[in-house]
């Protein structure tokens, strides 16, 4: 992965391999380079936040322009700790992205098989993970409860990944769970945590090795520990 900057926006680039009708590539972004003011500074594209409406608008269009797309073309859903993925083909119509306050699909991944199509998920500490394969490119929300619901799974077989990138997220130092946390991942065997102190990237890739997914790259970058760089739900 390597750090790229564009009209400010800065964000975190991968290529992902082979995938449907060419090379997958994902970006994850940062919190550098938007127009909103503390504590949502600068580049928040939330709208469930108390930041103004125009400046998430403004945002999210910085970082369509910064990887290359236009907001009418990012898929979004509303995210709810679950596995459900959507399938596009095409642009949404009318874009939640682009017009926030547009009905949302309660799904926690997307996948791509349509030309030009960004999907999206927001995270804070939660992983972004992105797949790539012959049925397209899919981006995943990535918390403990997708991740033991089987969101890695769905998503590796719907897009018959062969390859995967997972974004910046909490780190094993930072993530304390509970007991009930620790036993949803039991089975993935020895070394996803330390005492209570989860790895949920090393969670994320076991479950990768399970699906069949061999080629992994990792950003290997905690949200808790670098607020100036991304945001954190903690």
């Amino acid at each position: 992965m390597e750090w790229r900057e564009t009209d400010g926006v800065r964000w975190l680039a991968a290529e992902l391999g082979p995938a449907a009708g060419g090379t997958g590539w994902v970006g994850f972004g940062s919190r550098v380079g938007g127009v909103s003011a503390a504590p949502y500074d600068s580049l928040n594209i939330g709208v469930l936040t108390d930041d103004a409406d125009a400046n998430v608008v403004e945002n999210r269009a910085r970082l369509a322009a910064a990887v290359g797309t236009g907001p009418h073309r990012v898929p979004i859903g509303l995210q709810v700790h679950k596995a459900d993925i959507a399938v596009h083909d095409s642009p949404q119509d009318p874009s939640p992205y682009a017009e926030p306050g547009t009905a949302l699909e309660e799904v926690d991944g997307h996948v791509v098989r349509g030309p030009g199509l960004a999907p999206l998920v927001l995270t804070a500490d939660c992983l972004p993970i992105a797949l790539a394969g012959p049925g397209g490119v899919a981006m995943l929300h990535g918390g403990w409860r997708g991740l033991a619901a089987g969101i890695v799974e769905r998503g590796t077989v719907l897009v018959e990944a062969t390859s995967a990138a997972i974004g910046p997220g909490i780190g094993p130092c930072c993530y304390e769970v509970g007991p009930e946390v620790l036993e949803a991942f039991a089975d993935l065997g020895e070394g996803i945590a330390d005492g209570r102190m989860l790895d949920l990237p090393e969670v994320a890739r076991r479950l990768l090795a399970r699906a069949g997914v061999e080629q992994v790259e990792s950003a290997g970058l905690c949200t808790f520990c670098d607020p100036e760089l991304f945001f954190s739900h903690r």
